[in-house]
């Protein structure tokens, strides 16, 4: 059944995710080739009917996925569902610690019929005290420190996208990728686990680290003392920002020739980095005022001409006219379902200098539901009447029932 190329071409992924975390594992497989099929709830994941800051959810982490949306607590949804088990090569969850067992689709069942299926679990928790607790993306960041370090002294906040879902969904990958790679070996599969705090923790591993190694906590980043004296955004002109760092000692002698800083440049107490970062107090200003006669475009020319580290400051919105990745595949066309037209970034990797693409939009809820029942042997008819008894949908049955989809 799989249409799509990649280096997972012939992969079966069995999905049963919704939000961002367990999708976000299930995009990473798709992107790169494996066939995956997302067993939607009749009415649909209720991810897509989010708004506000979840609206970006469904479409984002849902392309080059079929979906098939089947009443799994019937009988007849049950079995269709344990038929895609028999022959999938891995299956990815992200419902709370014992929902699936108690539906029948827990490890214990699953592997047991198919011994070679790889059961990832995208969750709150790893084993441990914690692991009935509910958790999201911003309760990891509180507990594990990150929203801590990102916020200034006495404000915590959370990081201004869901880094702990999708690199939790990440390491749900790459965890079914190493036990993909060992049941070469085994013939067997392997039970999977990710989790959202302990992604979070890895992710602050080197403020952890940074105690032991000094003695004193790492401040939050906004109070942050910097490993390099110029790491800072600057003002420009038209109330414009540009972020320049000089982190070299080399970077700093070029730096100052380019910006006729002949004074900073022929000064032997401003040579060492660290001699540097200790008079922060004296630099900065003066690099304030020269910064500030600059437009955007001529700063970031004259220190793109040097090699120096630097980066307009842009919202979301501006990526989309990004030349970079307008000309490297970064973004991918697609059609919302019944929705407009979008550009979203692509996965951010290359093989063989080729972007993974686009090979299925993000779907309407049951958009392969037909296809997928047909390649499990039900007839026309038997669909049919699947359908018409409202244990299985497809987007004309959702059209004419708009009252399911709520």
């Amino acid at each position: 059944m799989s249409e799509a190329g990649g280096p997972l071409s012939g992969l079966k992924v069995l999905e049963f995710t919704h939000m961002v975390m367990g999708p976000a594992a299930g995009l990473v497989l798709a992107d790169l080739g494996a066939e995956v099929i997302k067993v939607e709830p009749i009415g649909g994941d209720k991810t897509r009917r989010l708004r506000g800051s979840g609206a970006g959810y469904f479409p984002m982490y849902n392309r080059n996925k079929k979906s098939l949306a089947l009443d799994l607590k019937s009988a007849e949804g049950k079995a269709i569902a344990l038929a895609l088990v028999d022959e999938a090569d891995v299956f990815i969850e992200n419902f709370r610690p014992g929902a699936l067992d108690a539906l029948g689709f827990g490890y214990g069942d699953l592997s047991a019929r198919n011994p070679r299926l790889i059961y990832c679990s995208e969750k709150g928790f790893l084993d441990g005290p914690y692991a009935h607790r509910t958790a999201l993306d911003e309760v990891a960041q509180m507990m594990g420190g990150l929203a801590y370090m990102t916020g200034p002294p006495g404000r915590p906040l959370r990081a201004g996208a869901s880094v702990i879902d999708v690199t939790g969904g990440m390491f749900g990958a790459i965890g079914v990728l190493a036990a993909l790679q060992e049941r070469h070996t085994t013939g067997r599969g392997r039970q999977i686990t990710a989790s959202l705090f302990e992604t979070t923790v890895f992710l602050v591993g080197q403020h952890i680290a940074q105690y032991a190694v000094t003695g004193a906590p790492a401040a939050p980043m906004p109070a942050r003392v910097s490993a390099w004296a110029v790491y800072d955004v600057f003002e420009v002109q038209d109330d414009e920002r540009v972020f320049v760092g000089v982190v070299s000692d080399g970077q700093w002698t070029a730096f100052c020739k380019a910006f006729n800083l002949d004074d900073w440049g022929a000064d032997a107490s401003l040579a060492s980095n660290n001699d540097r970062v200790a008079r922060r107090d004296i630099l900065l200003p003066r690099l304030r005022t020269l910064f500030a006669g600059y437009t955007k475009d001529a700063l970031m020319q004259k220190l793109e001409k040097i090699g120096l580290p630097f980066a307009p400051i842009q919202k979301p919105e501006d990526l989309l006219d990004d030349p970079h990745l307008l000309a490297g595949g970064g973004l991918l066309d697609m059609q919302l379902p019944e929705g407009p037209r979008v550009a979203l970034p692509a996965l951010p990797v290359s093989i063989d200098g080729q972007r993974p693409g686009l090979t299925i939009d993000p779907p309407r809820i049951g958009a392969h539901s037909e296809e997928i029942l047909a390649h499990l042997g039900h007839s026309r008819e038997a669909i049919a009447d699947l359908v018409r008894r409202g244990l299985v949908q497809t987007p004309q049955s959702v059209t004419a029932n708009p009252q399911t989809a709520e």
